[in-house]
């Protein structure tokens, strides 16, 4: 039998960027597998002008609203207008905020993308960034040392993306591929500082990553012997002896998210300090 999906709208209507609300819906998009959302995200809402022709849009395809408004006047227009419509709508932030002002004996200070302010964190963050960029796939050896998390693996175990997401994060992350007979260089098996990670997968996630990979532009490609699964097995098995001998933590990334591998290697920096 055919599987086929219901589809509705999901309206995410914040007054900054939306990263909370897109987590948020997606979270809860993804426990409901035979529906899929159809997204429609509103960032930095902050007027009256700018809200009505949100719920114009909300008029002509109606569906579940999730939002975030520090502007109580704003909120107030949203769920009136919900209201009306007979529409679904939840201020994601506000039962959080309750909570924490019960807690805390004292009021929000109710700032618009106050989470997204040009801290200490921020500039940290930044700082990161630039680093991983600049030590992607086994650039800049020499600097290994400064970084807090090394990622180590053959091709297609997601090195980059983790790297990037982790930088995002404030954590300087450095990536260097694992090819069989190169050796890896000097200055990280010197390295005292950073965390050092074997990313692997299974072979067959491997080679189907690498069969669409596109490459042809790379001069003496050899597209048979990339995907090839017996080559695949024996570079994981050099990659994953490479770490044992060195103590190094291996974590597969087969059946996990970026986010999901970030948060193992994040779980295992302060056992390891």
């Amino acid at each position: 039998m055919e599987n086929r999906k219901n589809f509705f709208h999901l309206h995410l209507i914040s007054d900054s960027t939306g990263e909370t609300l897109i987590s948020a819906g997606r979270a809860a998009s993804a426990q409901f597998q035979s529906s899929l959302a159809v997204e429609h995200v509103y960032p930095l809402i902050r007027n009256r002008k700018q809200l009505l022709a949100v719920l114009e849009a909300l008029d002509r395809e109606p569906g579940i609203v999730l939002y975030t408004i520090v502007d109580q006047e704003l909120a107030g227009l949203i769920d009136q207008r919900c209201r009306d419509m007979g529409l679904p709508c939840v201020n994601v932030l506000e039962p959080v905020m309750a909570t924490f002002q019960a807690y805390l004996g004292a009021p929000s200070r109710r700032r618009v993308g106050a989470q997204h302010a040009l801290n200490a964190d921020y500039f940290k963050r930044i700082e990161a960034l630039n680093f991983t960029m600049d030590h992607d796939d086994g650039q800049m050896p020499e600097d290994y040392d400064e970084a807090d998390v090394v990622l180590i693996g053959i091709s297609r175990t997601s090195k980059t993306p983790t790297s990037i997401y982790l930088a995002n994060r404030g954590i300087k992350t450095a990536n260097i591929p694992i090819v069989p007979g190169v050796d890896l260089p000097d200055s990280l098996y010197r390295a005292t500082h950073p965390l050092i990670v074997g990313l692997v997968a299974t072979t067959d996630r491997i080679s189907q990553v690498r069969e669409h990979r596109e490459l042809g532009v790379t001069q003496g490609f050899d597209r048979r012997h990339y995907t090839d699964r017996a080559t695949i097995n024996e570079e994981l098995k050099y990659a994953r002896a490479l770490c044992a001998r060195q103590n190094w933590p291996v974590i597969d990334v087969t059946r996990r998210s970026i986010e999901e591998t970030a948060a193992a290697i994040v779980a295992l920096r302060p056992k390891l300090r």
